[in-house]
């Protein structure tokens, strides 16, 4: 390119002594304005092309910084601002390079990184111009929107199978790693944990909690015995006096609420009404399901106890989707066995519910077939949709299952539905959720 500007130099001047008549005079004059015009385009374009990669390596800056800005101090932000952009932007052009880098955390924490550069020209500079001045700004901003996430997980016996499992708590410890990272002050991002089978474990330790409906349990957990003898394993096999067991000898599981012989009127096992003694149908009812899954986990941001949680986690028992979807959303809002954190008004919230399984519906507290516990799980779905709660779902078929209408149709969208046909999907899928719920956003 200098030599081509060299050569051009030569020509003007060699033109400017020509004595050979007007028309190498007039035609060296044309040429100058001619060749300024077509040197300014190629300039000025050469220059746009360097403000775009400006602008992304500002763009990439910013969002770097974001994940530290809180803690540095102003020099060490200014420093690593430095270190990130000279890394992705690279001009062997650009000259009097200069990057600024500040935070603030009133109203919503933010970063801004501005840089401006020279880029020398090729043409222009024979008409005076050596450079282009080019500039650019980027904003992160985050902390004035904060997330509530729902994680319901199949933990029952097919869960097993394919090293489905494994790959579900590798996946899930890394999703926890994602939020994590994207925090900047503790309750930025809540997580809670609902494994299910066909129950739910909401802790032995509840025992004399309020929401609980003992009915069912004391029926069939007790000792049968009479003056004569013994007989009976429920209340109603009982030839003699039954004595229900101690309430704390229960194993925390629950399983839908209602009433015993079907859904109640009120649909409580498809909505989140608080649970209150004044109506039982809407206590969760106890059961000492054999295969009882890990216990649950209300919103938290003890990043270690969900870890442990999940590592902890177990296959076994039917499958359920239904309670562990009502749990899930009731963990969000609170109530009954949940306490979810007060909103605070100045921030905006995000709720999100992730329900992964790798089978149909088997078994809830009514129903063995499908069709019934299907219908009732859809119910749910339109209700945490109509809330405004993003409802993702993912289906790990590896038995060649017929793809589930029913989770295709409770997801959020088409693309809040995943298909998956292997184990190791459930990790990169998990990956790709938790980068749209984690990731920061250039603003402007």
């Amino acid at each position: 390119m200098r030599k081509l500007v060299s050569r051009l130099q030569v020509t003007s001047r060699a033109f400017a002594r020509s004595k050979r008549g007007n028309v190498a005079i007039t035609f060296a004059l044309a040429a100058i304005p001619l060749l300024g015009f077509i040197g300014a385009a190629i300039d000025y374009s050469a220059a746009s092309a360097a403000k775009v990669d400006l602008q992304s390596a500002l763009d990439s800056t910013a969002l770097m910084l974001a994940r530290e800005a809180a803690s540095d101090s102003s020099s060490q932000l200014q420093t690593h601002a430095s270190q990130y952009f000279t890394a992705v932007f690279r001009k062997p052009q650009a000259s009097n390079v200069a990057i600024t880098a500040t935070y603030t955390s009133s109203g919503g924490s933010q970063v801004t990184v501005a840089g401006s550069a020279s880029i020398a020209t090729a043409f222009m500079s024979i008409l005076g111009f050596p450079s282009l001045n080019i500039s650019g700004s980027s904003t992160t901003k985050w902390g004035m929107s904060r997330l509530r996430v729902a994680l319901v997980l199949d933990n029952t016996g097919s869960m097993a199978q394919y090293g489905k499992l494994s790959a579900l708590k590798t996946a899930t410890q890394n999703l926890l790693s994602q939020l994590q990272a994207a925090v900047t002050t503790n309750g930025d991002v809540y997580v809670s944990i609902i494994p299910f089978v066909k129950d739910v474990d909401l802790g032995a330790g509840n025992y004399a909690a309020s929401w609980v409906d003992w009915t069912d349990w004391n029926s069939n957990n007790g000792t049968c015995s009479s003056g004569w003898g013994w007989g009976g394993t429920t209340k109603s096999t009982c030839s003699g006096t039954w004595t229900p067991a101690n309430h704390n000898t229960w194993n925390g599981c629950v399983t839908d609420r209602g009433t015993s012989s079907a859904p109640s009127s009120g649909n409580y096992d498809t909505n989140v009404v608080a649970p209150s003694t004044a109506i039982v149908a809407t206590l969760y009812a106890a059961e000492q399901y054999s295969s009882c899954p890990q216990a649950a986990m209300g919103l938290s941001y003890n990043w270690s106890a969900m870890n442990t949680l999940v590592n902890n986690m177990a296959a076994n028992g039917n499958t359920n989707q239904a309670i562990g979807l009502q749990l899930g959303w009731m963990s969000l809002v609170g109530g009954g066995p949940f306490t979810a954190p007060a909103q605070d008004p100045n921030y905006t919230y995000s709720q999100i519910i992730i329900l992964l399984t790798d089978g149909l519906n088997t078994q809830d507290r009514w129903y063995s077939d499908q069709g019934s516990i299907d219908a009732r799980q859809q119910m749910t779905c339109n209700n945490i949709k109509a809330a405004g709660i993003t409802l993702y779902t993912i289906q790990v078929n590896t038995d060649g299952d017929p793809t589930s209408t029913l989770l295709q149709n409770c997801a959020s969208s088409t693309s809040d539905f995943f298909l998956l046909t292997s184990a190791n999907q459930i990790v990169t899928t998990f990956n790709t959720i938790g980068t749209n719920l984690s990731k920061l956003y250039v603003a402007k």
